[in-house]
């Protein structure tokens, strides 16, 4: 940390000519560029590819790019002598760039950082920048920023969901509009970037969470424990609430072990009978015995497991969503009627367990967003019995507890993917009963009209047929959302050709959810 970069926590501080390296050039590298080039930085952006659109206007803001492969340091990057690089999240620790600016004392920030320095470029009516509240977990992230910030917007806040979401924080920052609190989705890739800052005034939300902890990117982080600690580092700081999951015990440690401004209060949430401080179920009713006066002997009433259902969130793991943004909209004063109208009026995203078609009795569900077993755990129990599609890429992570866990009590299981072996030698040790059957995608054109032949040829009126693949799509598709549509589609397509009752296709009248 220079005097220079140690001085850079305002919109309003001195940026000029300050020379930054930005790695990579998509949404998140475009917002970075963009905002460094309006303080006036010397902006020299990196990256091996580039979207049109956004190699056009790089020269158009005044920032300058090289684009080619960064699997070594380019020595026009060591000629340029960043005094910052500002990476976007798909580049791990180990990375060669990486590990050359940690080498060489060169400041490392991601662009969560940097829209933390300069939050203050919009401010409210009493002059300070927007509160906010920083969400995180393997899997429940997006459902649950979505709803607190809706329950945020009908408690008479402006809200604006940003950051992994698909936003970047930078651009709800810069807002003209402004807002009363930044609703930020984290991963665990901005996680590892915040925790190197080195300066004053690291990031302090109003509150926090992690959702639930379980296996994930391993590959990037290079060990479950480094995982760990960066989706722990969501808590540091926090000033009023750091929200919990009562059923997972890691969540409670990282509280336990962060350093929080004096005053900040642990609030915990599950789906049982919730203890004074927490949030829970009580005979099917959502309640809140943490932010109210007679937390010892009352409760607040949130709405109704039922009410939920109407719409289509009532699963376990969207119920206990709903819970912990209901905690975070709370520790900012939402009440609990505005948080019934939120729920009344929510729908969630495709892709998260949501019902493609019934047809012919079958129930077809599209759960391609439970990219990883954690994830994939909450689909099959919501979904006991089911068909199940699984498999992709794994990304380091052991399948084999959740086959040893679920896999047995599947009526079958449709394996596709780069790591097809790992999840048949598991079903073979773990479920060797269950009927296991390989989609290889190099052997068809079409490998979700294969997969939904295979199924619908398993599948009996009064099953569902399962995609929850526990893994990631980018060997085989775009994206989840890709390999979800191309379910549905395939789906829609065999029922279209009268292979099953076209009279009964049914849209999901609920929405959707995620796992």
């Amino acid at each position: 940390m220079t005097a220079r970069t140690d001085s850079l926590n305002s919109w309003h501080a001195d940026w000029a000519g300050l020379r930054v390296a930005v790695l990579g050039l998509s949404v998140t590298g475009f917002a970075v560029a963009d905002t460094l080039a309006e303080l006036g930085a010397d902006v020299y952006v990196f990256t091996e590819r580039a979207d049109e659109e956004y190699e056009r206007l790089l020269p158009v803001i005044g920032a300058r790019q090289w684009i080619g492969l960064l699997d070594a340091v380019p020595g026009v990057l060591t000629d340029f002598a960043p005094e910052i690089v500002v990476a976007s999240p798909g580049f791990p620790p180990h990375h060669p760039v990486i590990a050359w600016a940690r080498e060489n004392g060169i400041e490392l920030w991601g662009d969560v950082e940097l829209a933390w320095r300069v939050r203050d470029k919009v401010t409210r009516g009493d002059g300070r920048p927007a509160d906010w509240v920083l969400i995180t977990g393997t899997n429940g992230k997006t459902t649950t920023t979505r709803l607190t910030a809706t329950m945020l917007a009908s408690g008479g806040l402006r809200a604006a969901p940003c950051g992994n979401i698909g936003i970047p924080v930078l651009d709800a920052v810069r807002d003209p509009a402004g807002f009363d609190v930044l609703v930020v989705e984290l991963s665990s890739h901005q996680l590892w970037y915040l925790s190197q800052h080195s300066g004053p005034d690291p990031l302090s939300p109003f509150a926090s969470v992690c959702l639930n902890l379980a296996d994930d990117h391993l590959e990037w982080h290079g060990s479950a424990r480094a995982y760990r600690d960066a989706k722990a580092f969501v808590y540091q700081h926090t000033r009023t609430a750091c929200v919990y999951n009562k059923s997972d015990a890691a969540t409670r440690v990282m509280v336990e072990e962060a350093d929080v401004i004096d005053g900040c209060r642990a609030v915990g949430f599950d789906l049982g009978v919730p203890g004074p401080g927490d949030l829970g179920v009580v005979d099917g009713i959502l309640v809140d015995r943490a932010f109210l006066e007679e937390r010892s002997t009352s409760a607040l009433e949130l709405t109704t497991v039922a009410e939920l259902a109407e719409r289509g969130l009532a699963a376990p793991h969207i119920v206990a969503n709903a819970l912990a943004a209901a905690a975070l909209a709370r520790s900012l004063g939402v009440t609990p009627e505005a948080i019934r109208d939120a729920l009344r009026g929510f729908h969630l995203d495709p892709h998260r367990i949501e019902v493609v078609a019934v047809s012919a009795g079958i129930t077809w569900v599209d759960d391609s967003k439970a990219t990883n077993p954690h994830a994939a755990d909450s689909s099959l129990a919501a979904y006991p019995g089911a068909v199940w599609i699984v498999g992709g890429l794994l990304k380091g992570v052991d399948i084999a507890g959740l086959v040893a866990g679920r896999g047995g009590r599947v009526k079958a299981a449709i394996v596709i993917g780069v790591d097809r072996s790992e999840i048949t030698e598991a079903f073979a040790r773990h479920a060797p009963a269950v009927p296991v059957f390989e989609v290889d995608h190099a052997q068809t054109e079409d490998i979700m009209a294969e997969v939904v032949e295979v199924s619908a040829g398993v599948a009996h009126a009064g099953d569902v047929v399962l995609l929850a693949p526990a893994a990631a799509s980018f060997d085989q598709f775009e994206s989840y959302s890709d390999r979800g549509r191309r379910f549905a589609d395939a789906v829609r397509e065999r029922i279209g050709r009268g292979t099953g009752d076209h009279h009964d296709v049914e849209p999901d009248p609920s929405g959707t959810s995620e796992a």
